[in-house]
């Protein structure tokens, strides 16, 4: 494990490499214990390079056990080796030379689970950010790009499957017990691409006919006796291809495309060229197992992988800066994939629900930090929100100001330009900028400024001028490092309303840029002018969340009921609802924390049990419209000195007023919907009436205070969906009764062998509100199915209770966040990027009441001072105390 060396890497210091990497052979010759990998690779000095500059190779913790000069073995005095790189000196000036390394792995050792490891039997990969070099020396950077052939050595019986990146050479027997397998990728690539698997595993097969007429050929590979779970992410897989084909004209562009589904992996997937290594979570599903979110889930992160192909793999990035290149631009792909596939409305929902809850809160915390960040001191903890989800609402905004039609042009001109390249966000953003004839420099902002922009909406009616006068003015807030901010490119789509609901047309607007039905916010402040308004009409502003700001906007109470009931554009219904919802709620939470009566809002409510009751919205709206913001949501709105317990205790009663008011409709609602018949399926339309249903069933249980409406549903459940909705609704609604332990003990015993099932099982329990989850977390974790090194388990019992749970959580007496140091501090020893992300959760300390503040303080103080942090942990934690 790397300790913390303090080294922080500036974008302002880039340089290319001083050698050409022309290509790459590697062989494996794996075993468990002692691995053996020999490297071959081919220079050239880059021209204008001096002569004297020595190849130095990145390397992190390795042994080497031989190093060959062009095929001969190298005097010592050339070279300097360490665990951590490889230098060598004395170089030819001119000509092509070739490194051969080799170097000895113990991947059952590898609990880290970056480089090479084996898990469960199979041997696995993962290599971005900066995992290569825990296999071999190498100059392990994106824009070092080349073919590989790889060869992989190993035990026939234990390993009949060798897969690597590329198209299949061959593979025959290698002596006695073993086989060989060659692999060779065409596509120059960096090293954080490569992949291998090895093992014994089942697998799916299909094939796709590209749309110039080749056969490609597809398989996704689960453990045997899974292959069934796999045919939706199949149906995902081939879904994507016809897509990308359809909307950005991408075609595939080798033999076959492989998908491998391990348990034991860090992250969702990783998109290796030709080679997606997934966890299993985003791969395996059937209705007993998986609920409607997996499906969607898988469905995205299919997508999202292949869409790499081009959007990563054939342009790269050419430093981890330009990161948001890759992963923003092709999170924007699978957003419009999915809203193709599924509802845009609720799907856009879906993704602002969590880009407020977590890119927003990033962005107001100790870890902001720009789209494009000018530094880093842990590559790994950048992989943010920031990066993919506001990455992705920049690439949205592009789209925006040009244009279905101008945005593709720039898209096409980006691939002609830089296939095959190590690109920037420069290259990017010029790509649309040549494409369409704008400028787009100040657009660029967007890449370098940290924060969440505000901005300030007033309008004033003129009747006799028959003008409607829209006053916009923006703000970005200080982050660290960036105390003041130049004013923002901000494309704001609207429409006007009138009082019965219909659209409003304007004879003329001035005062800045207008195209279409986009206002275009370019200065700190801007007033345009609406001509031809005769009567007064209402701004509907930020429609679809063309910009990710927040707005404030003074608007009375009754334009806010009329936008939620009439406006034409669903996210903005959904907008006002919450706009409607959140001063109730945040004087909800502070009359709690006073100990007083909650008041509520009737009128509120009324517009709430309209929504849910009207049968022209679809289901999965009216079910996303009575989602009220989180208690996340609510302690953001009352800014510092938050009290977990009052914000809690006022949503609740909230909830509470609703469901009593909406008695009938909820039973009606969920009575209908119940009595839906045939056979499952994962499509938006059922799951939006699942949705609906269950989110009624919810208000049933808090109306009644009883369990009996969910213990009925649990054991009438004949999906996951409904299943584990039910099982939440008894547990968290009523944790003690005996309907909720037996519940909990079918659930665990019918599923005990269904390692998927089973952290559905520790989450639901360890998201359970109040002083008891931090006991009830303990017990988890000391119960026989917790597996320490399996991080999809560790999530979801550690990382529900810090990041789902925030009463449990939040203790008054600080117990919680000392737990969470004591295991963050044991978590890294094995795997420290799955111990930063955990501490991520303690971000937001400072916003807490003072006691609570005091201990998450001192809880991040204690590892602070702990000896041999890794460079992850060191990095956040520095990050989060020094705010």
């Amino acid at each position: 494990m790397r300790t913390d060396t303090g080294q922080v890497i500036h974008l302002a210091d880039y340089r290319p490499t001083d050698f050409v990497l022309e290509r790459v052979d590697l062989t494996f010759e794996l075993d468990p214990v002692e691995t053996k990998v020999e490297s071959r690779l081919i220079f050239h000095r880059r021209e204008g390079v001096d002569h004297s500059a020595p190849l130095v190779l990145d390397g992190d913790g390795l042994t080497m056990t031989s190093l060959l000069f062009d095929q001969i073995e190298m005097e010592t005095d050339r070279y300097t080796a360490t665990s951590d790189s490889l230098t060598i000196r004395d170089l030819p000036a001119d000509s092509p030379f070739e490194v051969t390394v080799t170097t000895l792995l113990n991947p059952s050792a590898n609990t880290q689970l970056m480089g090479l490891y084996r898990s469960n039997g199979i041997y696995c990969t993962q290599c971005e950010a900066e995992g290569f070099r825990r296999i071999t020396y190498f100059p392990d950077r994106p824009d070092v790009l080349a073919p590989y052939t790889i060869n992989i050595i190993a035990d026939k019986e234990s390993c009949p499957l060798l897969l690597s990146n590329g198209n299949f050479l061959g593979g025959a027997g290698y002596g006695e017990g073993k086989h060989f397998a060659a692999w060779f990728d065409p596509h120059p690539k960096p090293s954080y691409l490569f992949a291998l698997v090895a093992g014994d595993l089942g697998v799916v097969e299909d094939t796709f006919t590209t749309m110039s007429g080749r056969e490609v050929a597809l398989k996704i590979y689960v453990e045997h006796g899974k292959e069934s779970r796999a045919t939706y992410a199949m149906d995902a897989l081939k879904r994507s291809m016809k897509w990308d084909e359809e909307v950005f004209g991408r075609e595939y562009d080798l033999d076959i495309f492989m998908v491998v589904a391990v348990s034991d992996f860090n992250f969702g997937a990783m998109e290796n060229k030709g080679l997606n290594i997934f966890n299993d979570k985003y791969v395996l599903a059937d209705p007993a197992t998986a609920t409607d979110q997996d499906y969607a889930n898988i469905e995205a992160i299919i997508a999202h992988e292949y869409f790499h192909n081009w959007t990563g793999n054939r342009i790269t990035c050419r430093d981890w800066f330009q990161l948001c290149l890759k992963e923003g631009l092709t999170v924007f792909r699978d957003h419009e994939f999915s809203a193709d596939a599924r509802s845009r409305a609720v799907k856009r929902i879906a993704e602002v629900r969590h880009l407020r809850s977590e890119q927003f809160t990033e962005d107001s915390g100790p870890l902001a930090h720009p789209v494009r960040p000018a530094s880093y001191r842990e590559i790994n903890n950048f992989y943010t929100t920031t990066v993919y989800e506001k990455g992705s609402e920049v690439t949205r905004m592009i789209s925006t100001i040009l244009g279905r039609d101008g945005f593709k042009k720039g898209m096409d001109l980006y691939f002609e330009r830089h296939d095959g390249e190590a690109a920037t966000v420069e290259d990017f953003v010029k790509s649309f900028q040549d494409a369409n004839g704008r400028d787009f420099k100040q657009f660029s902002l967007w890449y370098n400024q940290a924060g969440t922009p505000q901005v300030t909406v007033s309008t004033t009616h003129d009747a006799r001028a028959k003008t409607l006068t829209v006053s916009l003015e923006q703000m970005i807030p200080a982050t660290p490092g960036q105390p003041n901010k130049e004013p923002m490119h901000i494309p704001l789509r609207f429409a006007l309303i009138d009082e019965d609901g219909s659209d409003v047309t304007a004879s003329g607007i001035t005062g800045g840029e207008v195209t279409g039905d986009v206002l275009h916010l370019t200065e700190r402040s801007q007033t345009f002018v609406f001509a031809g308004i005769a009567s007064r009409a209402v701004l509907s502003i930020n429609r679809g969340f063309s910009a990710p700001v927040t707005i404030h906007f003074d608007q009375s109470a009754d334009d806010k009921r009329l936008i939620a009931l009439h406006d034409s554009d669903l996210f903005s219904r959904w907008q006002a609802i919450t706009d409607l919802a959140r001063p109730v709620l945040a004087h909800a939470a502070t009359q709690a924390a006073k100990n007083e009566d909650v008041g509520g809002d009737a009128r509120f409510v009324d517009v709430l049990l309209q929504i849910a009751g009207d049968e022209t919205l679809e289901p999965a709206f009216r079910a996303q419209a009575l989602s009220l913001p989180s208690e996340a949501d609510i302690a953001r709105e009352l800014g510092s000195d938050t009290d977990p317990d009052a914000v809690h205790a006022g949503r609740e009663a909230i909830l509470k007023q609703i469901a009593d008011a909406g008695s009938d409709l909820f039973g009606k609602l969920y009575t209908a919907l119940a009595d839906v018949t045939g056979p499952f399926s994962p499509d938006a339309e059922n799951a939006g009436r699942r949705a609906l249903k269950n989110t009624a069933l919810g208000f049933i249980a808090l109306s009644d205070a009883t369990p009996a409406h969910a213990a009925e549903a649990f054991a009438k459940a004949d999906n996951m969906t409904d299943l584990s909705q039910a099982l939440t609704v008894l547990a968290h609604r009523f944790p003690d009764c005996e309907e909720t332990k037996s519940a909990l003990e079918a659930f665990e015993s019918r599923f005990a062998d269904n390692a998927l099932v089973i952290d559905k099982w520790f989450a639901i329990q360890a998201t359970i509100p109040g002083d008891g989850a931090l006991d009830r977390v303990k017990a988890l974790v000391a119960n026989k199915h917790y597996i320490a090194n399996n991080p999809n388990r560790v999530r979801s019992a550690i990382g529900s209770l810090a990041f789902s749970n925030p009463t449990g959580f939040n203790r008054a007496d600080g117990a919680a966040y000392d737990f969470l140091a004591a295991q963050i501090l044991e978590i890294d020893k094995r795997n420290p990027q799955l111990a930063a992300r955990l501490l991520t959760s303690m971000r937001s300390w400072r916003q807490l009441e003072p006691v609570r503040a005091e201990k998450a303080k001192a809880a991040l103080s204690t590892i602070a001072r702990a000896d041999k942090l890794s460079a992850d942990v060191r990095d956040i934690v520095d990050r989060v105390l020094k705010s």
